[in-house]
């Protein structure tokens, strides 16, 4: 592991590291922040997928989550939201494919299969390899993002329930086959078949039968994309009769940027937070 930076904040440590990475083979980017309890014991982890075009660096910027992360002894990764370099596939005029678009999922289809898998970098790679670097009770985990990596936190947790214990979304993406700026991607990445598609749409999960306790949802009415791209209705349509609860929050004025997600970041960080307990 190489170290980029390493900051102190709000007594504990905030940190980016790259690592070369067997499933996305290539060099893969990301940051944890370590809260000060992790010197004496391990503390639960929330990991953040970021949304389209992009990195680690977004919500670590701009996210506004390391006070309270501190305050609760929280665990926060954030990693990078597609594989990176120059030997890596891209389409350079659209910014919804190729990098910093890899949608969380596992590609099949040529010339992304190679390196766009996400899903196991997130689910399988990663936790192994940052579980051996810091003091983390891997026991406890919660998993939460934005727009693209808001689909990618619910998709994940539907289909890892004994993993994650909490589950949370700013503005997610909840069925990415149907919406206009993701259902293009999911074509190249796992091809013409759209029954491929459903393992990395929320909704189709939910009908197929995956099951996960709980989420929260986010979700500006001042958002440009909420009718053509996020539509969180759909979701609240599909678990209707299937136990699943939803807490889904609409707010006048707000949009897609980060001023929304760091306006209500303290709101998620004490969902997970009481539920790692």
């Amino acid at each position: 592991m190489n170290i980029i930076s390493q900051t102190t904040a709000f007594g504990g440590m905030q940190g980016v590291f790259t690592h070369e990475s067997e499933t996305c083979k290539c060099e893969m980017t990301f940051a944890v922040f370590v809260p000060p309890q992790a010197i004496k014991e391990p503390c639960p982890v929330v990991w953040y997928l970021s949304g389209l075009t992009c990195t680690h660096a977004n919500v670590m910027e701009k996210g506004e989550y390391r006070r309270l992360a501190a305050e609760l002894g929280l665990i926060i990764v954030c990693p990078d939201t597609s594989p990176r370099g120059n030997d890596v596939p891209d389409e350079l005029t659209n910014w919804q494919m190729g990098k910093g678009a890899g949608f969380y999922l596992d590609a099949t289809e040529e010339p992304w299969s190679e390196n766009y898998r996400m899903y196991s970098y997130i689910t399988e790679e990663l936790p192994k390899y940052i579980n051996q670097q810091f003091r983390m009770d891997m026991s406890r985990q919660g998993i939460f993002g934005h727009s693209m990596g808001g689909h990618g936190a619910m998709t994940i947790a539907l289909k890892n329930p004994d993993r994650f214990r909490s589950c949370s979304a700013f503005a997610p993406i909840v069925e990415p086959s149907t919406a206009d700026w993701s259902a293009p991607a999911l074509k190249k990445y796992l091809g013409a078949d759209r029954s491929a598609w459903r393992s990395y749409d929320a909704c189709a999960l939910v009908s197929d039968g995956a099951r996960f306790p709980e989420f929260l949802i986010d979700q500006g009415k001042a958002d440009g994309f909420l009718e053509s791209g996020l539509r969180p209705w759909l979701f609240e349509e599909a678990i209707k009769d299937t136990g699943i609860k939803l807490t889904l929050r609409t707010h006048e004025r707000y949009d897609h940027s980060y001023y929304f997600i760091s306006t209500f970041m303290d709101d998620h960080l004490r969902w997970h937070a009481a539920r790692l307990a």
